[in-house]
């Protein structure tokens, strides 16, 4: 092996991790390695610097837990999450796009009734959305799965309130012609969690920490891909700001504001209310068309 130089230390590091059995693990140490040494050159960081970086990164790490993903939301700002999420589903016109799933999905969300209210109680003003499920050929997907969680008209997701059930978040399922009826509260723009190591590296930008009002579905029927997206409202601040990068121009809906009265679920509701319509249209999986050919 030669003796390292600044020059030739790339070069001996990529040999070196060359000898890797596995070919994927190969090629992406070669290649992070490659890109990090880039990074390196091309900013020379001071001991100091870097010594910060590596306190940055283990403080980060700390932060984590069952509740709270640190490194996701540091993903998500460095619009990485997006970046991944876009290589992985490459969707043909006409399915609804997808985005990023964000830390706050909760595993396990309740059964609900279809139009029953998932926000029970929740501070917000009444929200019903209702539409289709269905694949690129126009069949509705009867049974479909539609696993919804989003933030309370106070801009709270469940992991932020101090509750001991479940909030703000349930499971639906499509009607036999593929149609779905929820009732919620609408959700408002929030900002990201800024008390930690993500919010202190925002802190020293001019860069926007705000989220667009939006719900969050994740929709799934057998023999069709998977859809984890968002809805954003319409008109709503921060969709050209978004923090994560998140938003899709057909993912941007109508949140129709209704006088008190008859609801789409058929129910009387005596405040004002917003009503929004969308239709899911998802991809059938290619082993599924294969077999029905």
């Amino acid at each position: 092996m030669p003796y390292v130089t600044e020059d030739n230390l790339t070069d001996v590091a990529m040999e070196r991790w060359k000898d890797i059995p596995d070919p994927r693990l190969r090629q992406i140490m070669q290649s992070l390695i490659k890109h990090l040494h880039g990074f390196v050159r091309d900013i020379e960081p001071t001991q100091a610097e870097w010594a910060a970086a590596i306190d940055w990164l283990t403080r980060t790490g700390k932060l984590c837990s069952p509740k709270r993903q640190e490194f996701v939301l540091a993903s998500d700002v460095l619009g990485v999450s997006m970046l991944v999420d876009a290589i992985n589903h490459r969707r043909p016109s006409g399915a609804t796009p997808s985005t990023v799933e964000g830390p706050f999905h909760v595993p396990d969300a309740p059964a609900m009734a279809n139009g029953a209210d998932m926000a029970q109680g929740a501070p917000g003003i009444p929200c019903f959305v209702t539409g289709t499920v269905r694949g690129l050929n126009g069949d509705p997907l009867a049974g479909a799965v539609l696993d919804l969680w989003q933030t309370d008209g106070e801009g709270l997701y469940e992991d932020q309130r101090d509750v001991t059930g479940p909030w703000m978040r349930g499971l639906y399922r499509a009607q036999p012609d593929g149609s779905y009826a929820i009732r919620t509260v609408a959700p408002i723009a929030y900002t990201i969690p800024m008390d930690g190591t993500v919010g202190e590296l925002m802190n020293r930008t001019n860069i926007s920490h705000m989220r667009p009002a939006h719900i969050h579905f994740a929709v799934s029927a057998p023999g069709y891909h998977g859809l984890i997206t968002h809805l954003f409202q319409k008109n709503g601040e921060y969709l050209d700001t978004d923090v994560v990068y998140a938003v899709k121009e057909p993912l941007i809906v109508n949140f129709v504001k209704k006088p008190p009265g008859k609801a789409p679920t058929g129910e009387t509701v005596a405040t004002p209310f917003y009503e929004v319509k969308y239709d899911f249209v998802l991809e059938k999986r290619a082993q599924a068309l294969a077999a029905a050919e």
